[in-house]
């Protein structure tokens, strides 16, 4: 297990993001955590933003305590989560990436692109991501100045 403290995870795709949407359902799943999937369900082409916002929405209103999504690049699901007040949705391109949007920012989402970043590495972000916890101090001051 990679994170001590359960966590209710919300998760999203698009088509593009579908294949590691459900690798990582399987290692959150594995991991003791709850996973609430919002779709899609498939690998056939569909609009993502209804997806994501669901998604987004669901952790604004803390009935998960954490969001993945997924796509292509990870670029525009990332702009759609953070559309939704309350949303800070980080777009991880490596482990360290992934570590600092929690630490410095405090992101409550994480986006991931599967057409740009390996399997074995987009798992190894999920892992650091939920592990890591947020700093705070002076990058509260600014977190807060998001809001």
């Amino acid at each position: 297990m990679f994170s001590l403290a359960f966590m209710k995870i919300a998760i999203a795709s698009d088509h593009a993001g579908f294949e590691y949407k459900e690798r990582i359902k399987d290692l959150l799943a594995a991991s003791g955590h709850e996973v609430r999937d919002f779709g899609t369900n498939s690998p056939e082409p569909v609009d993502y933003p209804r997806f994501i916002r669901a998604a987004a929405e669901a952790v604004a209103r803390r009935e998960c305590d954490r969001g993945i999504v997924l796509g292509g690049s990870g670029n525009g699901e990332a702009i759609v989560a953070n559309k939704v007040k309350g949303i800070r949705c980080a777009l991880g391109w490596n482990l360290e990436s992934a570590r600092l949007s929690r630490q410095h920012n405090d992101a409550n989402m994480l986006s991931l692109g599967q057409r740009l970043v390996p399997l074995d590495i987009a798992l190894e972000m999920v892992k650091v991501w939920l592990a890591t916890g947020f700093d705070g101090g002076r990058h509260a001051v600014r977190v807060s100045q998001i809001e």
